[in-house]
């Protein structure tokens, strides 16, 4: 199960110690990487008479870049064979240097799917598959890219906890792929077996379904902070045949009869005087509803009704439960779980199971900042956790551990802050639980210096693929927003905290002058930018079409620059996903209770690019 190497790196390192001493130095001295992780921003092309261009990239870079064709660029930048360039065409030395060091250093992200969709078994009504092995059923809701994910992810775990089984010595309680022999009643002996697998963030629960439906039949609780996601999920499961809906029988001429008396009463309450000359309920309605008979008076909304998991030996089931996770401390959630489980238990195998010996594996796909840390370090801080497999997302939502960063390479404002730096309340929070969480980069050089900014962190979203041939269309989508803060460049060029104007009415993207217009009506009338509304008002307010014309012309040229600085700021940041990347698994190897920790590719990057995921196995 695990891969050869503990972490996708190139051939040209002979170790995950030379990889990572390799990928901290570099992050750490390479001034052009710390300029393009967070020392220009592209808001500045648009706030600033001389180019950010010209002052940001070296001089013998400008004319090479701007004589590309923007695709021909990013092609240069990901894919071109840099040793088969004509004479010509080749970079200058330090531009072409800078591309075989990111390209060297950022993690292998290649995929091949481990094999093929398993199969779904059964014929009939709602089993017909969908492109990827799912059936209609379970796949309602996903859209391709989750279908991906969710068959390729489920397929991984359900190999990941065989896996622990078989090295822990005992069998595997819960695979499902033999039903002929009841499942997880094969292996109650098993003491090594993972009996649940927790999915923290569970969202609707995609994944937490289709792993505890044939062929993996897991026993899967699904921990989510937001309850109408957990009433959603039920729902799905219903549709999916994992839960059933409670059954309320009803008398649909009696339920109405209610239904008007209920009116009634409040058209009385509003209008003594107004009688609809409704008849009387007969006899025998009075008498059922007396006698506390009536279920056809059940006037609860549909939603409102009670799930219930189905629950039969070697099937597998899911639990809800509702919780917030704050730190990677779970002792409160774990007991949330186990008070949750021991309530639903119906099934043999589960009833052997005394509470508190639960053996747990957190899993999670694209968890969000902070909640991809909360799960790896449960599989220090808990002992019902046994194994953990996270797939982060959202990088930019991530707090600091080590603060605010120092300001010491020469790429900042005038008032040496980054004006795409973090809120100052997060900044300043040293949030123990945040970036970074492995002792190797919180004391790097006997002090630490790891920060990573919002703004190129931001780009690893953008950031596209080595393979293959991508569209100028996120460049393009990019380059329009800069354009936002243009407007008031005379009160804002020398503001650290940018204003986020958000989403405006569609006319507003009609031109830039309505754009404009747009943004200058909602900040100074939205209640939301009180402490900005008077001074865009001073400043803005009066402001004409002629002022709006002239600005647009003396920038619009700028256009060219931002998509090459966009570009590098794109590439540069798959340094700074293997950064936290690495991160992460050297947290869990530096662990003592951890036997087992890697980090290798789970989703093809086309359709997934967030597609690393890290394990760590306990000893």
């Amino acid at each position: 199960m695990r891969p050869e190497r503990p972490l996708p790196y190139s051939d040209d390192f002979t170790s995950p110690e030379d990889y990572v001493s390799s990928l901290l130095t570099f992050a750490n001295t390479c001034d052009t990487f710390q300029m393009f992780a967070g020392g220009v921003h592209l808001l500045d092309f648009f706030t600033n008479d001389r180019s950010l261009y010209e002052m940001s990239l070296p001089a013998d870079w400008q004319p090479y870049i701007l004589a590309q064709e923007p695709m021909d660029f990013v092609d240069l930048l990901l894919r071109r064979d840099l040793d088969a360039l004509p004479e010509a065409e080749r970079p200058p030395p330090a531009l072409e240097r800078y591309i075989r060091d990111v390209r060297r250093l950022s993690l292998r992200r290649g995929f091949a799917p481990r094999r093929a969709p398993p199969p779904i078994q059964g014929k009939g009504k709602g089993k017909a598959l969908v492109p990827g092995g799912l059936t209609r059923k379970v796949a309602i809701g996903m859209n391709p890219k989750k279908v991906h994910e969710v068959i390729n992810f489920a397929d991984y775990v359900d190999d990941l906890a065989a896996s622990i089984a078989a090295q822990s010595g005992g069998g595997d309680e819960e695979t499902g792929g033999d039903e002929e022999n009841g499942g997880d009643e094969d292996n109650s002996d098993g003491s090594g077996a993972i009996t649940h697998l927790v999915d923290f963030g569970s969202g609707q629960n995609y994944l937490g379904r289709t792993l505890a439906l044939p062929p993996y039949n897991r026993h899967v609780v699904a921990v989510e902070g937001r309850a109408h996601n957990i009433e959603a999920s039920r729902a799905l499961d219903v549709k999916a045949g994992l839960s059933t809906r409670e059954k309320v029988m009803r008398n649909k001429k009696m339920w109405l009869q209610v239904v008007d008396e209920q009116k009634q009463q409040q058209q009385q309450q509003q209008q003594q005087q107004h009688d609809d000359g409704r008849k009387p309920l007969d006899v025998k309605t009075e008498a059922r509803l007396a006698s506390g008979r009536n279920v056809a008076a059940d006037l609860r909304p549909a939603k409102e009704l009670v799930h219930e998991c189905v629950r039969e030996a070697g099937r597998g089931s899911v639990s809800y439960v509702v919780s917030r996770l704050e730190s990677g401390d779970l002792t409160e959630v774990i007991r949330k779980i186990e008070d949750e489980v021991t309530t639903e238990v119906t099934t043999a195998d589960e009833r052997a199971q005394p509470r508190g010996a639960l053996r747990m594996m957190a899993m999670s796909i694209h968890s969000c900042g902070n909640l991809s840390h909360y799960g790896i370090r449960s599989l220090v801080l808990n002992p019902a956790i046994h194994a953990v497999a996270i797939v982060g997302c959202c990088y930019n939502l991530m707090t600091e551990k080590l603060g605010p960063p120092t300001y010491k390479f020469p790429y900042v404002r005038p008032t040496l802050q980054a004006v795409n730096g973090r809120p100052m309340a997060e900044s300043t929070r040293f949030d123990p639980e945040g970036f970074p969480i492995s002792r190797r980069l919180t004391e790097y050089e006997g002090h630490g210096k790891m920060f990573l900014d919002r703004g190129v962190i931001t780009k690893v979203y953008h950031r596209p693929s080595g393979e293959g041939q991508t569209t100028t269309a996120a460049a393009e989508a990019d380059q329009g927003g800069p354009r936002r803060q243009g407007e008031g460049d005379t009160p804002f060029d020398v503001s650290t905290n940018p204003v986020t104007i958000g989403s405006l009415n569609k006319r507003c993207y009609t031109s830039f002058n309505a754009y404009v217009r747009g943004a200058v009506q909602k900040l100074t009338t939205n209640k939301e930018y009180t402490k900005y509304s008077a001074i865009v008002r001073a400043k803005m307010g009066d402001v004409t079409d002629e002022a709006i014309a002239d600005y647009e012309a003396r920038f619009a040229s700028r256009g060219r620059e931002v998509s090459a600085v966009w570009s590098l700021m794109a590439f540069s940041a798959g340094i700074v996903e293997s950064l936290i990347v690495t991160d992460r698994w050297l947290f869990l190897e530096e662990a003592d209770v951890v036997k087992d920790a890697w980090v290798e590719t789970v989703f093809d990057y086309k359709q997934s690019p967030r597609n690393l995921v890290v394990v760590g196995i306990k000893k």
